[in-house]
């Protein structure tokens, strides 16, 4: 016998079972579709988000292409010279690297005499390259940033390791800091055309000084002499860089009340110009920078003082080591030129010639204004001058810049 109480109890659990099980059923179903929907979603995101990444990089690519193709543009510019280079000017630096100056004179192929400037004749301005010159540069530094340290930068008493000699440390002194620029010193600045004077002796005899005098913007080197050297070097000046060696060199380390007067007057004599001191460039001169330093505040000497940012030395030359000029450190003729692009339009050079003997043979002083001799090919040397006139040769020939190697046309 069965008990009715007992069976229907039975079909009511199985009837609960297969409710449940179809409300479990319905569930899973509603979480597929949600999690089919929610893939679908993330998905149109995921698709978005790289078809964004890839339009990114197609732009990255092309900027960057646009920039190689600059950068080979004057690399080409560089390279395409050389031969035409190599025939002329540098045959005799190759002519002086493979033996050593003799007592007779050594001409110079392909160089015409120097009753007339070579480098000067029948010379163009391109623009166009000056200006890729100016945009390449601009990748490695801001001559308007990098052309010194700014108060803002340092505090006294902080540490700074020169830039060729790491394990040494110097530290920023009260007169230091009281001398660093609050903004640069050639912010917005824009001339039309800069001459850079070198310190050739190539430049003895040459009356250029009247010339030079006519740019814009005068860059001159090491503190040179200029008012008894005036008709060939002329006056002016702008900017002009003073390494901590030239107090010893030129001012025989200050060592009595006549030399600190000379160099005082050499300071004086500047009138408003830029003062541009490389003092953390290596240990063994912070005593002369020192010294510099505290008379232009003793005597309120009427100077704009620069120190040059610590990167600016490996970008300058990271930037010709790029386009295949493999100088060692560059000179400060190199440096200026290079900071030069930066604000000036039409650049001149004068007094750059790294060679023992003029093109018709004559000798060549080192410097115009000192005994001093220099072994242009030595491979102790921490420059490559041959190498750099070179460069700056192509670049002439090229109507990037000017390069003046003669006597200058006295005015009619």
């Amino acid at each position: 016998m069965r008990c009715p109480a007992q069976g229907s109890s039975v079909k009511e659990e199985q009837i609960s079972i297969a409710l449940i099980a179809q409300r479990i059923y319905r569930t899973a179903h509603i979480g597929q579709v949600m999690s089919f929907e929610f893939r679908i979603l993330m998905f149109g995101i995921g698709t978005a988000l790289v078809i964004f990444v890839i339009i990114a990089d197609i732009s990255e690519v092309e900027e960057e292409v646009a920039n190689i193709e600059d950068s080979q543009k004057f690399r080409f510019v560089l390279q395409s010279n050389r031969n035409s280079v190599l025939n002329s000017v540098p045959t005799s630096l190759v002519t002086y690297r493979k033996s050593k100056v003799s007592s007779s004179p050594i001409p110079l192929p392909g160089i015409k005499s120097k009753t007339s400037n070579s480098f000067s004749s029948e010379w163009i301005f391109n623009r166009t390259l000056s200006n890729l010159i100016r945009k390449n540069i601009l990748r490695f530094l801001d001559a308007e940033r990098d052309i010194s340290i700014l108060k803002s930068t340092f505090k006294p008493g902080d540490v700074i390791h020169y830039i060729f000699d790491r394990q040494s440390t110097t530290n920023i002194s009260e007169n230091l800091y009281h001398l660093l620029p609050t903004v640069s010193p050639m912010k917005n600045q824009h001339y039309k055309q800069c001459a850079i004077v070198g310190n050739s002796g190539i430049l003895l005899n040459s009356s250029c000084g009247r010339e030079i005098d006519s740019h814009d913007f005068v860059i001159r080197c090491n503190l040179a002499p200029v008012e008894e050297y005036a008709t060939d070097v002329g006056l002016r000046t702008s900017l002009v860089t003073m390494n901590p060696s030239v107090v010893q060199r030129a001012f025989q380390d200050l060592n009595s009340e006549e030399w600190v007067q000379r160099f005082v007057h050499r300071l004086q004599s500047l009138s408003g110009s830029v003062l541009w001191i490389p003092a953390f460039m290596a240990k063994g001169g912070e005593e002369r920078v020192e010294w510099a330093i505290r008379l232009i505040l003793l005597h309120t000497v009427n100077v704009r003082t620069a120190f040059p940012s610590l990167r600016l030395l490996h970008a300058v030359r990271g930037y010709w080591l790029t386009n295949h000029v493999q100088i060692k450190r560059p000179t400060t003729g190199l440096l200026m030129y290079t900071m030069a692009t930066r604000f000036c339009d039409e650049i001149h050079l004068y007094g750059f010639w790294p060679f023992a003997h003029d093109p018709d043979g004559k000798p060549v002083k080192y410097h115009y204004y000192d005994t001093l001799t220099y072994h242009y090919t030595s491979s102790a040397s921490p420059h490559t001058m041959p190498l750099e006139f070179r460069t700056l040769s192509a670049l002439h020939r090229q109507g990037a810049l000017q390069l003046h190697t003669g006597p200058c046309k006295l005015p009619t």
